[in-house]
């Protein structure tokens, strides 16, 4: 996206801003944007800024060098996660599991806690998708207010690929995007969506051509920061709230259980295994 006045020096995740926009890059190229758990501090971080920035008046969410974010980093969590983080966790009356469901729990809290505070910042949030949006990122840009891909753009559930069930605010939202069936049918089936698919389902608002893309998601955010902030603010509440997002923040409690309690079985073990080794898991249902 256009760079402006940097504000942020943050892991991974790069923060500019030009006169009322404000722009939130995910900067970790080489890994497909996935997050480890200091790039999930720092991503809710600069998310919290912006969100209660009074002079920023919209804000895009992006990915760099034409990814936009393939959801938890598996390396992380394959290798056990951030002991020292565990602690904020976890108080020490309660030790953690050993398994991969703490280190999974330990971005989720971050990621989650992100999702709540965009879906309850008073202005709009647009992601800005190039390249792959899947699992935690397909969540991710599912969350904002307004979702652009470019031409180049697919997204993937991808949780089931390695035995996972959903998070990041997925099942939560699939069903009010796209109705009980197709919101099922992406979970089990798994389909790679296409952007003009992902269009044509109601999973996001607008598809532009790859060479113009930065340019046309910044006209609407523009459009969007030269508008009655105020309004957009009390409107999203009140769509929210017919939306019944505003249980959004126990349902996410419940997608970060039940994800880390499935991280702590043997299909997942499989399913991580596979996930490194490429090849096609071989799932036991446990």
């Amino acid at each position: 996206m256009r760079e402006g006045e940097v504000f942020g020096e943050l892991y991974h995740i790069r923060v500019t801003r030009r006169d009322a926009v404000g722009v939130i890059t995910l900067d970790r190229p080489e890994r497909f944007n996935a997050l480890d758990v200091r790039m999930a501090q720092d991503l809710r971080r600069a998310a919290l800024a912006l969100a209660r920035d009074r002079t920023v008046r919209c804000v895009i969410l992006a990915g760099h060098e034409r990814v936009f974010c393939s959801g938890a980093d598996l390396r992380y969590v394959q290798q056990g996660g951030d002991a020292a983080d565990f602690s904020y966790l976890q108080p020490e009356a309660h030790p953690v599991q050993t398994g991969y469901g703490a280190a999974f729990k330990q971005i989720l809290e971050y990621l989650h806690s992100t999702i709540s505070e965009i879906r309850r910042a008073p202005k709009p949030f647009i992601a800005a998708v190039r390249g792959v949006a899947a699992a935690g990122g397909f969540g991710l840009a599912m969350s904002c207010d307004l979702v652009y891909a470019s031409e180049d753009a697919w997204f993937e559930w991808a949780y089931s690929k390695t035995g996972l069930t959903g998070a990041e605010s997925s099942t939560f939202l699939l069903p009010r995007l796209i109705g009980l069936r197709r919101a099922l049918e992406m979970a089990f089936l798994n389909p790679r969506l296409s952007a003009r698919e992902a269009w044509s389902l109601g999973l996001i608002n607008g598809v532009f051509p790859v060479d113009r893309f930065d340019e046309e998601v910044w006209r609407v955010a523009e459009r969007l920061a030269e508008g009655p902030t105020q309004a957009f603010g009390i409107t999203k509440r009140l769509l929210n709230e017919a939306a019944g997002m505003d249980r959004l923040d126990v349902h996410l409690d419940k997608e970060l259980q039940l994800l880390a309690e499935i991280a702590e079985g043997a299909d997942f073990g499989e399913g991580l295994r596979a996930f490194f080794e490429k090849r096609k898991p071989q799932f036991r249902g446990e």
